[in-house]
Order: structure tokens, then sequence, then C-alpha cells
């Protein structure tokens, strides 16, 4: 595994590195065979009000999605620690969807309820308002890309139609567009 350790605008002691690979590499050990590589990015935010100014950021890139996650703290090693907990709990989580998934057919184990439970309506509990700015489908692609979304809300430059341009489970890509 391919481990980038690198700073932005900071230059990178080598105990902060060595902390880093060890953090980020206890959760490498989850992913086995998956994990393809990894980069860690520290920097400091440059606004001297933010009192959480260092900041660590990991990318992990695997066979199948690109998982990352970004944390910050008042020095960096709690930025890294926070980072790597962070990033453990969203490898476990791809990891048991994958081991899931292989299990699907098996019998379910059998459960025994004394009373039926009434299932929770589903709520909407965050809106977000985005400025659809009119681009090309291959510009949206790129911006999804580099945001790490699975989707992306934007404005057709040749028809000005609202599009939604999405990642598939297979790894291409979807597009739904209004007319």
């Amino acid at each position: 595994m391919e481990m980038i350790v690198k700073g932005r605008r900071m230059e990178v002691t080598p105990a902060i590195r060595d902390y880093a690979e060890e953090k980020i590499g206890r959760v490498a050990k989850i992913l086995d065979s998956w994990l393809m590589s990894a980069e860690v990015e520290l920097y400091t935010e440059r606004n001297r009000s933010i009192e959480k100014g260092q900041v660590a950021e990991v990318t992990v890139y695997t066979k199948g999605p690109v998982i990352r996650a970004k944390e910050a703290a008042s020095d960096m090693y709690a930025a890294i620690d926070l980072v790597s907990e962070k990033l453990e709990r969203q490898v476990r989580k791809y990891k048991t969807k994958i081991v899931d998934r292989h299990t699907k057919g098996a019998p379910a184990p059998v459960a025994v309820e004394t009373e039926p439970e009434e299932p929770e309506a589903p709520a909407i509990v965050k809106t977000k308002t985005v400025s659809a700015k009119p681009m090309s489908t291959e510009e949206a692609v790129l911006q999804m890309e580099l945001l790490g979304h699975d989707f992306f809300v934007y404005r057709s430059e040749d028809t000005e139609g609202m599009n939604v341009l999405y990642r598939r489970h297979d790894g291409d890509y979807g597009l739904i567009t209004s007319v």
C-alpha cells in the first residue's frame, strides 16, 4: 500500500509524518487487500480567529469507492487522531456493507418479537440550497470528482435545464435531465 503524507503550505516534520503513517496504517489493516493507496494532507488554517486551525485530511483509494475524511483540532497530532477515528468508522461501515452484500443469500437469524413496532416515517433533516451555474457534462463530472460526492446538480449549458449527474454502483455515471 502506498501512503503519501504531505503538507499544504507547511513543512511536514518526520515525527508528524511517522505519527500520521502509524495512525492511518491502522485503518489500512482493516481494508486488507481492498486498499490501493492513501493520501494524507496536513495544513494550518490561516485565519487566526479559528481556534481549531490544524487540519488533517485523508483520502483513501480502494478498489471500490474513494473514502475521504477531514478533521480539525488545536494541534496537528489531535487532528490526526480525530481524522483516523472518523476514517476508521467509515472504513468499518464500508467493509460491513461489502460483507453483507456477499452474505445476502444466507438465511437471516430469526428474531422473536413480542410486540410489533411502528416504523418511523423518514424526515427531512437537512436542506441545502445550491446555485447551479451553466456547465457542460464533462465539467460537472470533474466538479463531482473534486468534491468527492456521489451526485452533482447543475444547469446544462446547452438546454439551460437542471441536470443531476450521479455515480452508479458499477463505477459509471448516470445523468438525469429536465425538459
